[in-house]
């Protein structure tokens, strides 16, 4: 390996702790000590998880064919079973694992 490729390593390694870093401290850095949490950081922290959740919807099914078979099948059934298993179980990890584990069982054994 040579030098360049070192340094440019250490260079990434550097900027990735730093950024990190940062993000980490910067909430203490803006509000200071202060007690209350603003209103515009208590309606972002209520807005983004839908906003997030939608365009991560968008961004799984973007490359959809639902013109062509399997028609979108699979990927209509995991999102319902996604939307269900979080509607009872409300708890995000389970809901996201079991829609994967379902999506991936019909492209692979069932939709071949």
């Amino acid at each position: 390996m040579s030098t360049n490729t070192v340094l440019y390593s250490v260079a990434i390694i550097l900027v990735i702790a730093g950024v990190t870093v940062f993000t980490r401290f910067a909430p203490f850095a803006i509000f200071g000590g202060q007690k209350r949490v603003p209103a515009s950081i208590i309606y972002l922290g209520a807005a983004m998880p839908a906003a997030i959740i939608a365009m991560l919807i968008v961004y799984c099914l973007r490359g959809t064919a639902f013109s062509a078979w399997p028609f979108g099948i699979p990927e209509a059934v995991a999102c319902v079973a996604t939307a269900l298993i979080h509607w009872f179980g409300k708890n995000t990890l389970i809901s996201i694992a079991g829609g994967t584990v379902l999506y991936m069982v019909l492209v692979q054994a069932v939709f071949i």
